[in-house]
């Protein structure tokens, strides 16, 4: 089973709030990665992409943590 929150000192944070900033960090990093790298000349409409980046990311962390009930 998983938690649905997080107790930061008393204060109680949503784990999605939690998943949505790590895959914010994530998606940041590969984006830099990606600028140098001048992966970007081929994307059409960069905001785009880095939108779906940034779903896919969170997808794939809430699929690791997320267990799916038999």
């Amino acid at each position: 089973m998983h938690a649905s929150e997080f107790d930061l000192y008393g204060v109680y944070v949503p784990a999605t709030l939690v998943w949505m900033l790590a895959a914010f960090a994530i998606t940041a990093g590969a984006r830099a990665v990606l600028d140098r790298l001048g992966f970007y000349r081929l994307v059409w409409h960069r905001s785009l992409f880095n939108f779906s980046l940034y779903i896919l990311v969170l997808g794939a962390i809430v699929a690791l943590v997320v267990e799916v009930p038999s």
